[in-house]
């Protein structure tokens, strides 16, 4: 079940929107060549703490950090670890938070120094596709709108789309219906309305489509161990329009600029 939030929910629920965008803004200032994931992790969740917020991934299911830490090949679920930051990675920083009861999701992939032209177009197509997604997100569009949106930007520029792992709605739970997948045909699945608040996070390869669960049996990467990228927004429904809760403001304008 779809679960629609009232106006006075979708407006707490900025208070988190606004505290993981300046938590991946604290990050985004720390993110350099021999710097290890895990003291970005622990960055992130004293920020959350001391800001008043909960970081909503630890001990999820046994996920043991913050942060979910994607190098390279690594599409979703990384763990922060010792593992140092190389000039060249590239790094997707995936963070949920909650504060006054409801939760944030966002993500964005950073490069590492100087990254290769080949790491940087795909960064920039993915993070495109994240808006050319929610420019499908109208009211009265459907789930399969901004699907097919996404998939249709990135495959026409030669990347693959990552099946296995999907959007969702987002609330007083971190998953919640719908499913929002980066494929799929137009005018399919729910009907956007007022109260909707999704997670839109297009997943893309560099290579194929196709990925392997690690053994912890939560970090995803590409079988081909071609490098992928994940950008994120939590996104509203409300009052007839449609509004993104999360920012990227809070990211220094020198790694922007790198998009633009």
């Amino acid at each position: 079940m779809i679960y629609l939030k009232t106006p006075e929910e979708i407006e707490t629920m900025r208070s988190s929107a606004l505290l993981i965008s300046q938590t991946l803004g604290e990050i985004a200032r720390n993110i350099a060549p021999g710097v290890s994931t895990r003291k970005l992790d622990t960055i992130a969740r004293e920020f959350i703490l001391d800001n008043g917020g909960k970081p909503a991934c630890l001990g999820y299911e046994g996920f043991p950090a913050t942060l979910c830490i994607e190098v390279n090949e690594t599409v979703v679920h990384g763990f922060p670890s010792d593992r140092i930051l190389l000039d060249g990675d590239i790094v997707g920083v995936d963070n949920v938070v909650e504060k006054d009861g409801f939760m944030a999701d966002m993500c964005f992939t950073f490069p590492v120094g100087t990254v290769s032209p080949e790491k940087m177009a795909l960064l920039r197509t993915t993070y495109e596709s994240l808006y050319v997604g929610i420019e499908a997100a109208r009211p009265g569009a459907r789930i399969g709108d901004i699907s097919n949106a996404i998939q249709t930007y990135c495959e026409r520029r030669g990347y693959s789309l990552v099946r296995e792992m999907c959007g969702h709605g987002i609330g007083r739970k971190m998953h919640e219906a719908p499913e929002v997948p980066n494929y799929g045909r137009r005018g399919i699945g729910p009907r956007l309305v007022d109260g909707m608040v999704i997670c839109i996070e297009p997943m893309v390869n560099m290579g194929s489509r196709n990925i392997v669960i690690e053994s912890n049996g939560w970090e995803c990467r590409t079988r081909d161990r071609k490098p992928s990228a994940h950008f994120e927004h939590t996104v509203a429904v409300v009052d007839g329009r449609t509004e993104v809760l999360t920012t990227f403001d809070y990211i220094p304008s020198e790694i922007m600029e790198k998009f633009i």
